[in-house]
């Protein structure tokens, strides 16, 4: 919420998370755990640099606090990487939108929760929407490729499902909030 919660459009910000502390935890330990471990120097370098650089990127992330997701009157704001944010955020106005989708990428053992929209027939391109993407997603994802092109990853912010609800209810009554499966 942008003034404190009087207003209901709901905003969900890059920080620190649990799951974005035990990463940066993680890579720094690995980075120790390469460091002390008795190898060559040459097979050490790219483990601590890779290390390294996956924690800065992390914190970078958390520390940025840019806008993730926001549902107010105008629309839905995806937000983008935060390494990249102006190139990968992007704005879809509620008259391009029909739905909000909450669904879940599998991942291993584990799952990557995200949101998206799904979007009119004919509405503009988002970024990275072309050919070649949406070939490759057909395969990758549960959700049709305009759906993940039109999602954002829940991974450096927290979504109150409950707010995002309230917001999409109050600016957008008819746009239906659902739990792809």
């Amino acid at each position: 919420m942008k003034d404190g919660g009087t207003t209901p459009a709901y905003q969900a910000r890059y920080g620190w998370d649990r799951k974005t502390i035990a990463l940066v935890a993680g890579c720094g330990v690995f980075a120790v755990a390469i460091l002390i471990t008795d190898m060559p120097l040459i097979a050490k370098i790219p483990g601590v640099v890779l290390a390294g650089a996956g924690s800065l990127y992390l914190a970078y992330m958390a520390f940025s606090r840019k806008v993730a997701f926001q549902v107010d009157e105008t629309g839905v704001l995806l937000g983008g990487s935060p390494a990249r944010y102006s190139a990968t955020t992007a704005h879809v106005p509620w008259e391009d939108i029909t739905g909000v989708v909450l669904w879940r990428q599998a991942a291993g053992g584990a799952s990557v929760p995200y949101v998206g929209v799904t979007r009119r027939q004919g509405a503009p391109a988002l970024p990275g929407d072309n050919p070649r993407a949406r070939a490759v997603l057909r395969h990758l994802v549960p959700v049709p490729a305009d759906v993940a092109i039109s999602s954002r990853t829940v991974t450096g912010w927290r979504l109150d499902k409950d707010r995002l609800v309230a917001a999409v209810s109050h600016f957008a009554p008819g746009i239906p909030v659902k739990e792809h499966s």
